[in-house]
């Protein structure tokens, strides 16, 4: 294949235009439902716990054990989901992931013992993992450089629609204490995308890739994409993967390809590293450590969700205006400044509810600083940061990273709130937060507006004379 083999059409027509938006917004909407399925999957572990706790007669450890066996199985998907992705296509492997969301959901509900629960999260997180990285790959393949930050960044709004799902859900079910059906009901999204995506196309680029240059064509003329986006990036791809031999050799073989993984594996840390997921798994288990009923704590998770949607509706409609690197920088600094302010009032916070509500309310903030700016800058700038030629690969080390970080949160949160304190725990997370904000001034580039050509070409002559 060569650059020649797709030649640009004229300009669209008004109706074409209109159609071709709404046919990029339908299918950013369906691949955007792997993103509602991690956010239910990881959200609603948060009200549940209160009930699986007691019935298993879990510790602390056990608690964060349970919750955080779903990253684990998210590492190994995001590791190999994308490299799946590169074989059978990012159509065929949403769908895969959709049926693992449905089958895990299920076995989750009926698990009757500790072990057995981890292990049912382990393999329903592989799905989260492969998903979450395959899901913003397909739609910023999907669609055209204009709109993509917007689009792609659609996936991070579902993830948080899906954890207010999920915390609607667990109120609902609340009086009842019924985390059977609270885990199980995972399965409805989850047979909704696999059954969706079976009447969406693979992306110009991977079917590009396969020598189905017609429906490549196609497909890009359909969603809007400029062709000459298209040719660009098959032509360089062609003849970069005829160069190497596989994307590990090519990865081991430049220097500015394996810094530019680092960077995006940094930022998929640098999402998780000021502790994000310590509130979002554990805010009602919080609330209740500090004096508040099971039921209510359960109730104020609701507060986190609604924070968290209308958070990442703003950012939407900001990411694409202000650029992502300055949109993450005031991310970070608003989670730094939230973090040293709970830190007392919490710690201070046990026996006193106009306190813990005080603290409730620095969560919701802290929460709305990551959802409207760290959360859809991050998930956007690794799909937009990683080359085509290596996007299977460095997709999934960088989801490896994120992955990694979100587990090691979930794993010892409790535990060192336990050991540590909670004051001295939200200061950690502080001081880490401030590592991160250091990184991005000095590392991370600005994407906004550049074709994904443009965004490698920029990282090749920044990083090869290194």
């Amino acid at each position: 294949m060569t650059s020649s083999s797709i030649t640009p059409a004229g300009p669209p027509s008004q109706e074409n235009q209109r159609s071709q938006s709404t046919y990029v917004r339908m299918v950013a909407a369906i691949a955007a439902f792997g993103g509602l399925l991690f956010g239910y999957d990881t959200g609603v572990m948060s009200g549940a716990l209160l009930f699986i706790s007691p019935e298993f007669g879990m510790t602390a450890a056990e608690e964060g054990f349970v919750t955080s066996m779903l990253l684990v199985g998210a590492a190994v998907g995001a590791l190999t989901g994308s490299a799946v992705a590169d074989r059978i296509g990012r159509k065929a492997t949403l769908i895969v992931g959709g049926f693992i969301f449905v089958v895990g959901s299920i076995w989750c509900a009926l698990a009757g013992s500790v072990h057995m629960l981890a292990a049912a999260r382990t393999f329903l997180g592989v799905a989260v993992g492969a998903v979450s990285i395959v899901s913003p790959m397909y739609i910023s393949e999907m669609v055209p450089a204009k709109v993509r930050g917007k689009l792609v960044s659609l996936n991070t709004l579902m993830i948080v629609v899906g954890q207010l799902l999920a915390y609607l859900v667990n109120s609902l079910l609340a009086p009842t204490g019924n985390w059977h059906l609270m885990l199980g009901l995972a399965a409805v999204p989850g047979a909704i995308l696999m059954f969706s995506m079976m009447f969406l196309s693979d992306t110009p680029v991977w079917l590009a890739r396969r020598g189905r240059i017609d429906q490549a064509r196609a497909t890009a003329q359909r969603s809007g994409m400029e062709l000459n986006e298209l040719t660009a990036i098959t032509a360089t791809d062609t003849a970069e993967r005829q160069a190497q031999q596989g994307q590990w050799r090519a990865l081991l073989s430049q220097r500015w390809l394996r810094i530019t993984v680092v960077v995006a594996a940094a930022l998929g840390v640098t999402q998780q590293i000021t502790g994000v997921n310590a509130i979002v798994y554990f805010a009602p288990t919080m609330m209740n450590q500090v004096g508040l009923s099971t039921e209510n704590s359960v109730y104020t998770s609701i507060v986190i969700g609604l924070v968290s949607v209308v958070a990442c509706w703003v950012g939407l409609q900001v990411i694409d205006r202000i650029g992502r690197k300055n949109l993450l920088t005031i991310g970070l600094t608003g989670n730094v400044i939230s973090l040293l302010v709970l830190a007392p009032v919490y710690g201070a916070a046990h026996g006193n509810p106009a306190l813990a509500f005080v603290s409730l309310g620095l969560m919701a903030v802290f929460i709305a600083f990551q959802q409207a700016a760290v959360s859809p800058t991050t998930w956007l700038l690794i799909s937009e940061l990683i080359p085509t030629r290596i996007r299977g690969l460095g997709m999934g080390l960088a989801g490896l990273a994120l992955w990694m970080a979100n587990w090691a949160v979930a794993q010892f949160f409790l535990p060192l709130v336990e050991s540590l304190g909670a004051t001295n725990t939200f200061v950690m997370f502080a001081a880490l937060g401030v590592v991160a904000l250091g990184f991005v001034r000095v590392w991370v580039p600005e994407t906004m507006g550049r074709s994904l050509e443009q965004v490698s070409e920029d990282l090749r002559g920044r990083y090869s004379k290194q």
